[in-house]
């Protein structure tokens, strides 16, 4: 058996914001080419992501942001089909076309199936190849490029259908989860760490001083060791004392020195260290139960070689 799962479906290529935008379908081709390649691929147990339940969305969200997300997508096919524009704007960033709700489901969807499967023992752990990305969302509020908030949807998910007590949210993007420690913030049900450069978008960072937040704001050019240092003083010891049941990671791959969207200088290595240290509390406390999901990370060939030495540790190769 390939312990390590690896989902995605077609419909997550089919979102798209416009020509030029960063949050593009090839981000995920990109990763396809790498596993490939790299012969990375062939150790995955490769799965097709399901739509995800309404009702399981609405352990994250309120029920009028899904309403209203649906609602966007159907006004814009009828604006479509009577000569109107191809995508209804959500914020300047942010902006959806008809396939968004579907490939929002499916995004949400893949991180539920792969709970799922490692809570049946059938995977150890999982990597979710998907967009649009989710740790923007808030529980009533799409924005920076996200639409459903995947991670924490899982995390709610874990604990609520699986009858999980502690669950962890490991988050490495560049940028702040706003919208995960949103949803996350005050439920000592859930655990959040994270580093994030600071200021950067979104303005103002962690704003919440919630006990089960250990957000890390990171000044520009922060490099490898730093990062290494900060996690080994500030994530390390909360999640060992937590001792989480389960490990969900918003894997946001733009804080490497080659993306332009950051100003971090993260590379391969680091990334991989950070999964290696992470697996590690997971071993130790959850069974070895990870759920990765992709975040953020626009420069394609870094993006896919992060994501190659990601699920090398995850799937120890």
């Amino acid at each position: 058996m390939n312990k390590t799962g690896y989902f995605t479906h077609p419909d997550c290529w089919k979102h798209e914001m416009g020509a030029g935008h960063p949050e593009c379908p090839e981000r995920l081709s990109a990763i396809e080419d790498r596993l490939l390649i790299s012969g990375v691929g062939d150790a995955l147990d490769r799965r097709e992501a399901p739509i995800a339940a309404i009702a399981d969305l609405e352990l994250a969200h309120g029920r009028m942001h899904v309403a209203a997300l649906r609602g966007l997508t159907d006004g814009l096919r009828e604006e479509i089909a009577a000569g109107g524009p191809q995508h209804a704007q959500i914020d300047p960033d942010t902006s959806l076309n008809v396939h968004t709700w579907d490939s929002a489901l499916r995004a949400a969807g893949a991180a539920l199936a792969a709970t799922d499967a490692v809570m049946a023992g059938e995977l150890e752990n999982a990597f979710c190849s998907i967009r649009p990305p989710g740790h923007h969302a808030c529980r009533d509020q799409a924005m920076g490029f996200c639409f459903l908030n995947n991670v924490a949807i899982a995390a709610r998910y874990a604990l609520e259908r699986h009858g999980l007590k502690r669950v962890a949210i490991v988050d490495f993007d560049v940028h702040h989860g706003n919208g995960t420690e949103d949803i996350v913030k005050g439920d000592q049900r859930i655990l959040m760490v994270s580093f994030f450069q600071h200021p950067f978008y979104p303005e103002g960072g962690s704003r919440s001083h919630a006990s089960n937040l250990v957000n890390v704001p990171v000044p520009a050019y922060t490099k490898g060791p730093q990062v290494r240092e900060l996690v080994e003083s500030h994530w390390l010891p909360r999640l060992e004392a937590y001792k989480p049941e389960m490990i969900f990671i918003s894997a946001g791959f733009d804080a490497h020195r080659l993306d332009d969207m950051g100003q971090m200088g993260l590379v391969e290595a680091d990334y991989a260290w950070i999964t290696q240290r992470v697996k590690a509390v997971a071993q130790r406390h959850a069974k070895g139960r990870i759920v990765s999901c992709l975040e953020g990370g626009y420069n394609l060939d870094a993006l896919a070689q992060s994501v190659e030495a990601h699920i090398r540790v995850l799937a120890d190769l």
